[in-house]
């Protein structure tokens, strides 16, 4: 009778573990599943650094937009921050980009961006409270927003350019 026991918690152990494997293969392991997808973008002011103006995201409608939320201390951010520069440029006056810095000191983020380039206007977000509205899970993230304020996809990996233009296009 134990024997019996042993196989049946043994076979429904391996079925279990057979059934995780064949849902998580072919999958984007990149994806991150993101409940405000569809939804209109929440809105926020927020200073911008470079300037210390206040943007209003209201005032942005009406332009496709990309926010990318980042750390100074964050190792990967750095790996992607020449491609958002790349697109920042390329797709300048047809798409509005925006780095929010979260959970970074204001001076180290000033000290980052004169060693690393300064794209595109970065917003800073000390209290990470844009950063919590987006739902954000770490950094870096990225989102993509059409003209009407619609959150089209999130990106929650380093950006490299193939992703970039392809996310570019479903928002264009």
């Amino acid at each position: 009778m134990q024997r019996w026991v042993v196989i049946s918690v043994a076979l429904v152990a391996t079925f279990g573990l057979l059934f995780v494997f064949y849902k998580g293969f072919g999958t984007d392991p990149h994806a991150v599943p993101v409940m405000n997808i569809g939804t209109q973008a929440p809105p926020f002011k927020i200073k911008r650094l470079d300037t210390g103006e206040t943007i209003d995201s209201a005032a942005l409608k009406g332009q496709p937009m990309v926010l990318n939320f980042w750390a100074t201390w964050c190792g990967p951010c750095k790996g992607e921050h020449p491609v958002l520069n790349w697109a920042a440029a390329k797709y300048k006056g047809r798409v509005a980009f925006y780095g929010i810095v979260v959970e970074s000191e204001e001076e180290a983020t000033r000290k980052w961006l004169a060693e690393h380039g300064e794209g595109f206007p970065q917003l800073y977000d000390p209290k990470s409270t844009i950063a919590v509205d987006y739902g954000i899970t770490g950094v870096p993230e990225t989102y993509f927003i059409d003209k009407a304020g619609t959150i089209k996809s999130k990106y929650a990996n380093p950006m490299d350019p193939q992703t970039m233009e392809a996310r570019l296009a479903e928002i264009l």
